[in-house]
């Protein structure tokens, strides 16, 4: 698969001013409740009326959607408002199903992205189909994963394709309830420019809060556009509850979001960027050249740590250094997040120097 500037064609045909937008509720759950949201949703930003009628969850037991029903309900709000419908698809059964009722835009959910036979099984359902498709990325963090679903796809001849970041699953506790993980998304964008990318803050931060400030982050970072989960009534929500948007606060973010120009060619703007960007090249050398000298250190280490006939890996050590180092990452405007994520992979790398060494 190659980038081609016909990837954003379907997009372009919006003529949208602002972001492309996609909402509605986390799932369907009366046909009142669907009917009413996209009622107040249809006099916005909003393209595309969202609501899951299939509901993967984790662990069974849970409201898993109303099923084949819900799609009666969107076809009947396409007919009273005029938006184009969206849900989610995990299997052929589904897709089968969201054609009949002539679903206008579907997606792949993060748990099926991951499996790429579940991924082929939708490639040949969707064979050469017309309507929008978009990509989640898997839980996990990996890239080759989430192009590889979508190769399927656009091997299958479906033109009209496009990917959500959804961020991504972890063990550890954050902020977020799956850490975006931004330098995945900002490579799949090096390497398919066109590919219109959407941001999910929903599930990115699993928090209404939070929806405003990481979606204003996705657009800063030139993403296409967004799919926000709004419910009427979001604290009684039968999934997702905490991370749902009322439509009056989903418009207030539309208002507040701030859409910034892509570049600016302007001789003044051209000549600050060329001397801050210089200036950025000369510390990023100094980085790699203090990174040098720290793993020829761990070298060393490596070595005694052979003579003494000690492990590589010192817990005691290392917890020392992360405390220390999350204090004065603060110290310097640096977030708790970024430190973790870089002194891991130094460690990480520091353990491969000695390794290497021992067992040389």
């Amino acid at each position: 698969m190659e980038n081609k500037k016909e990837m954003r064609t379907w997009l372009d045909d919006f003529n949208l001013s602002h972001p492309f937008v996609i909402a509605g509720p986390c799932s369907a759950e009366t046909e009142e409740q669907v009917l009413k949201i996209a009622h107040e949703l249809k006099d916005s930003d909003v393209s595309v009326f969202r609501a899951g009628i299939w509901k993967p969850r984790t662990r069974p037991g849970g409201f898993e959607g109303v099923g084949e029903i819900g799609l009666k309900w969107l076809k009947k709000a396409k007919e009273e408002t005029g938006l184009l419908m969206g849900t989610e698809v995990a299997n052929a059964a589904h897709v089968k199903l969201a054609l009949e009722y002539d679903i206008d835009v579907l997606w792949v959910g993060a748990r099926t992205t991951v499996n790429p036979f579940a991924m082929q099984e939708l490639a040949d359902a969707l064979q050469g189909t017309k309507k929008i498709v978009l990509v989640k990325n898997p839980v996990n963090p990996d890239l080759s994963l989430w192009l590889g679903g979508v190769e399927r796809l656009y091997n299958a001849g479906i033109e009209k394709l496009g990917v959500i970041h959804r961020g991504f699953s972890t063990y550890e506790k954050t902020k977020y309830r799956n850490i975006p993980e931004w330098q995945i998304a900002i490579e799949l964008q090096n390497r398919f420019p066109d590919l219109p990318l959407i941001i999910d803050p929903s599930h990115i931060t699993g928090d209404r809060e939070m929806i405003l400030e990481v979606t204003q982050q996705a657009l800063d970072l030139n993403y296409d556009g967004m799919i926000i989960e709004t419910h009427i009534d979001p604290d009684n929500a039968w999934s997702d509850a905490a991370q749902q948007v009322t439509p009056t606060a989903l418009k207030q973010i539309f208002v507040d979001l701030k859409v910034r120009k892509v570049d600016d060619v302007s001789d003044e703007y051209t000549k600050k960027m060329g001397k801050l960007r210089a200036n950025i090249d000369v510390l990023d050398a100094t980085l790699l050249d203090l990174l040098g000298k720290r793993m020829k250190v761990a070298d060393e280490i490596g070595q005694v740590k052979k003579e003494s006939n000690v492990a590589v890996l010192q817990n005691t050590r290392w917890n020392e250094i992360l405390g220390k180092m999350i204090l004065d990452g603060e110290q310097k405007g640096l977030s708790e997040e970024f430190v973790l994520r870089m002194f891991k992979a130094i460690h990480q790398e520091s353990i491969v120097h000695q390794e290497k060494v021992i067992n040389g």
